[in-house]
C-alpha cells in the first residue's frame, strides 16, 4: 500500500502521505486510480486498453478498459517456477503440494481435453466439487479457453443445484465421488446421477476420485474419471484465448430470497484487477506469503483466494470440518504450513472462542501476520479474543462486500491501526457512503450501505435478464444510479466501518447468505404444515435461522415432525439451511398484496417497533411473535 502510494505520487506529482489522502484521491480520480492499479499489478494483456472507463458515474453500464484483450487464467499462471502454488489438506489426508510449474502442466493437460470435448469461449463449465486442487485446475483450464466457470458446494441438495445450474445450462460438469465431514464419508454420485437427468445441456461429467480412488461411475451417463479425461501429454503450452476485458468469467448466485437465485455474470478483467487491488494493497499479499481461507467452492471467498495465484503466493486449501478432530485443526495446518495470512468467518472465530480454544498457546504461529474475517460482523469481544488467544501482533482485518461484486466494499489496511469492532477502511476507489432515511450521507450514524460510483467488478449482467430488469431491481431501485447493497453500516470519524447486518430479509447464519425462498420451497412439500415464515435471529454474535410454522387444524408440531422438516431441508437444500429452532404459531403475517412480512417478524423477535402495520392484511398476527421464551434459550 505504501509503495503504491509513492508510485501514485511520482506519476501524478502528488504528495499523498497517508491512507485518508490516498483514498480521497482514489475516489476523486477513479480512472487514474484503476490505470495505476493496472500498471502496479502488471496485468498481462495482448492488447492494451483504449480507455480506462467511459463514465464512472454510470451505474449500471459503465464500460471498463475498452479495447484491451487478455485472459484471466494467463494472469493467474504467469509463474512457472518451483515455488509452491497450492497446498491441499483434507480431514484424513496428508497434505498434497503442487508447484507453479506442475500447476501449469496440469492446467495445460486439462485444457486440451476440454477443447477436445468441444468447449468453446462462452460455454459454461460447472463444478459440484469439494475444495480440491482439481477444482482450481478445472476453473483455470476452462477460463483459459474463455469458458465461464460456476460452482457450488457438494453439500447442496439436488433442488439447490438445479436451481442454479439449471438456469445456466453448463456443457461440462466436474464433480468428485464424495467428500468427508467430521470423519464421515458422503457420497455425491447418486445425487449427481439425479441432477444429470434434469440437466440435458451437460455433455460430459468428469469425476474426480476423492473418497474412493476407483469409484463406480456407471450410474452417471456420459461420465469419465478425471485421470482418463485429462490428456496424457506433458510439456504442453496453454493456448490462452485473448478476450475482451468484460468477457464472462464467473457466474455467482444470489441467495434466492424471492425465488430462483439470480445468476450474476462477472467479467474476467474486472474480477482480476479488483482482486489484485484487494490482495496486493489491502491484504499486503506478496509472492513469499502463504495464504489460507476457510471456504467452500460455493462461496466467493474461494474465487478471491484463487486470485492469489496472480501474485505468485502459495494458497492453502482445506476440505472438511474445521473442528475435526479437534477445535484447533486449522491452526495445526497454519503451524505446519507456516501460513502468513489466515482467512475465515466471524462465525468460526465465535465458535472457536466458545470451544475455549487457545491457538496461540497450542500451536506455533510465528509466521502468522494477518487474520481475515468475513461473512458476518465480528464482535468487539471476538476482536479481543483474536488478539488475546491467537496472536497479539497481527493485523486483524474484518472485511465485507459480497458475491455480487466478488470482493469488498470495506476491508483491511496495513498502514493504519485496528479498532475493535470496526473494518479498517473503505476500499480504494470504492465510493462507499452510509445513507440515512433521506438518502443523505451520514458519519457516526447507522445508514444504508451505498456505492455512488461504478467499479470494475460490478456484474456485467444477470443471466436470463435481457432487459436488465432483475439487475436494476437488485441494486438501483432505492436510489437511481446508486448501488444500494442492503447492509446497514456506520462510517466512523477515523474512516472505519461498523457493520450492522443485512437490511433485507436474507438470512446470514455463520456468514453464509441464505435466501428464505430456498427454505420455503422445501416446506411447501410437507403436507402437515399449512404455512410458515422464516427469519434470522441475532444470537451469540451470529445469526441463527428460526422457522415458524402454522399447523392445520387437528395437527400438532411434534418432535417427529420437526425431524422430518429438518431432514427435508437438509437433503433438498443444504445443512446450512436447517433452522436452529422450529416453533408453532397460530398465524403468519401478510401484506395486503399477500407477501409474507419477514422483516416485521424479525423486528418483533428483537423487541423492535414495527411502524408499518397498516400495510399488513392481518397485523394482529404479529402479536404471536412477541416474548417467545424459546427464543431466549440455546
Amino acid at each position: 500500500m505504501y509503495r503504491f502510494m509513492h508510485v501514485v505520487n511520482n506519476k501524478y506529482g502528488l504528495n499523498l502521505a497517508d491512507y485518508d489522502s490516498l483514498y480521497q484521491w482514489s475516489i476523486e480520480n477513479i480512472p487514474d486510480f484503476w490505470e495505476s492499479m493496472w500498471e502496479f499489478g502488471e496485468i498481462k494483456a495482448s492488447k492494451p486498453f483504449d480507455q480506462v472507463v467511459d463514465d464512472p458515474g454510470k451505474m449500471p453500464g459503465a464500460r471498463w478498459f475498452s479495447g484491451a484483450r487478455l485472459n484471466f487464467a494467463e494472469n493467474l499462471l504467469r509463474y512457472r517456477d518451483d515455488q509452491l502454488a497450492i497446498i491441499f489438506k483434507g480431514e484424513h489426508q496428508d497434505s498434497i503440494k503442487i508447484s507453479y510449474a506442475a500447476l501449469y502442466d496440469e492446467v495445460a493437460r486439462l485444457a486440451i481435453s476440454l477443447r477436445d470435448a468441444g468447449v468453446q469461449p462462452g460455454d459454461r463449465v460447472a463444478g459440484f466439487m469439494p475444495n480440491l486442487p482439481e477444482t482450481i485446475i478445472a476453473m483455470l483450464a476452462a477460463t483459459s479457453i474463455g469458458a465461464t466457470w460456476s460452482s457450488c458446494s457438494p453439500d447442496f441438495g439436488i433442488k439447490g443445484v438445479l436451481d442454479r445450474f439449471g438456469q445456466i445450462k453448463p456443457k461440462v460438469l466436474f464433480t468428485a465421488d464424495g467428500y468427508f465431514f467430521k470423519g464421515k464419508r458422503f457420497d455425491s454420485l447418486e445425487r449427481i446421477s439425479n441432477i444429470i437427468k434434469e440437466l440435458p445441456s451437460i455433455e460430459k461429467v468428469v469425476v474426480v476420485p476423492y473418497t474412493n480412488q476407483s469409484p463406480d461411475i456407471d450410474i452417471i451417463p456420459n461420465s469419465i474419471l478425471y485421470r482418463n479425461f485429462r490428456s496424457s501429454q506433458t510439456g504442453l503450452e496453454i493456448q490462452f484465448e485473448q478476450l475482451p476485458f468484460d468477457h464472462p468469467l464467473y457466474i455467482m448466485y444470489s441467495s434466492g430470497t424471492t425465488g430462483l437465485p439470480k445468476c450474476m455474470v462477472q467479467g474476467a478483467g474486472g474480477i482480476l484487477i479488483h482482486h489484485m487491488k484487494e490482495l496486493m494493497l489491502h491484504t499486503d499479499l506478496k509472492q513469499e506469503d502463504t495464504i489460507f481461507y476457510f471456504t467452500t467452492c460455493g462461496w466467493m471467498m474461494w474465487n478471491w483466494l484463487t486470485s492469489s495465484l496472480a501474485v505468485g503466493a502459495t494458497i492453502v486449501l482445506f476440505e472438511g470440518n474445521p473442528f475435526h478432530p479437534v477445535p484447533g485443526a486449522l491452526w495445526e495446518i497454519a503451524q505446519n504450513e507456516k501460513i502468513t495470512i489466515f482467512g475465515t468467518s466471524a462465525g468460526y472465530i465465535a465458535a472457536l472462542k466458545k470451544a475455549g480454544a487457545k491457538p496461540g498457546k497450542e500451536y506455533n504461529l510465528a509466521s502468522l501476520k494477518t487474520v481475515l474475517s468475513t461473512g458476518s460482523p465480528l464482535s468487539v469481544e471476538d476482536f479481543e479474543y483474536v488478539y488475546k488467544e491467537i496472536k497479539e501482533d497481527i493485523q486483524l482485518s474484518s472485511i465485507a462486500g459480497g458475491s455480487d461484486l466478488n470482493g469488498c466494499f470495506a476491508l483491511g489496511n496495513p498502514m493504519i491501526p485496528v479498532y475493535a469492532g470496526e473494518l479498517q477502511c473503505r476500499g480504494l476507489a470504492m465510493k462507499v457512503e452510509a445513507f440515512d432515511e433521506n438518502g443523505k450521507p451520514v458519519i457516526n450514524r447507522q445508514g444504508e450501505l451505498v456505492c455512488t460510483a461504478a467499479f470494475p467488478s460490478m456484474p456485467i449482467y444477470f443471466w436470463n435478464d435481457p432487459d436488465n430488469k432483475k439487475y436494476h431491481s437488485a441494486y438501483f431501485e432505492v436510489y437511481p444510479n446508486i448501488w444500494a447493497h442492503s447492509d446497514y453500516i456506520e462510517i466512523t470519524d477515523q474512516g472505519g466501518v461498523i457493520m450492522s447486518g443485512r437490511s433485507d430479509a436474507t438470512l446470514n447464519p455463520g456468514g453464509v447468505r441464505i435466501g428464505t425462498a430456498e427454505i420455503y420451497r422445501q416446506i411447501e412439500q410437507i403436507e402437515e404444515i399449512e404455512d410458515s415464515v422464516v427469519v434470522g435471529q441475532n444470537w451469540n454474535n451470529d445469526v441463527r435461522v428460526i422457522l415458524f410454522v402454522k399447523m392445520p387444524r387437528g395437527f400438532d408440531l411434534t418432535d417427529d415432525l420437526r425431524n422430518k422438516i429438518k431432514a427435508t431441508i437438509r437433503n433438498s437444500a443444504s445443512p446450512r439451511h436447517v433452522p436452529a429452532k422450529i416453533l408453532a404459531v397460530p398465524d403468519v403475517p401478510y401484506t395486503h398484496n399477500m407477501k409474507k412480512v419477514e422483516l416485521a417478524v424479525k423486528k418483533i423477535i428483537h423487541n423492535q417497533a414495527v411502524l408499518n402495520k397498516d400495510a399488513l392484511r392481518n397485523p394482529e398476527a404479529l402479536d404471536y411473535y412477541a416474548n417467545i421464551k424459546e427464543l431466549l434459550e440455546d
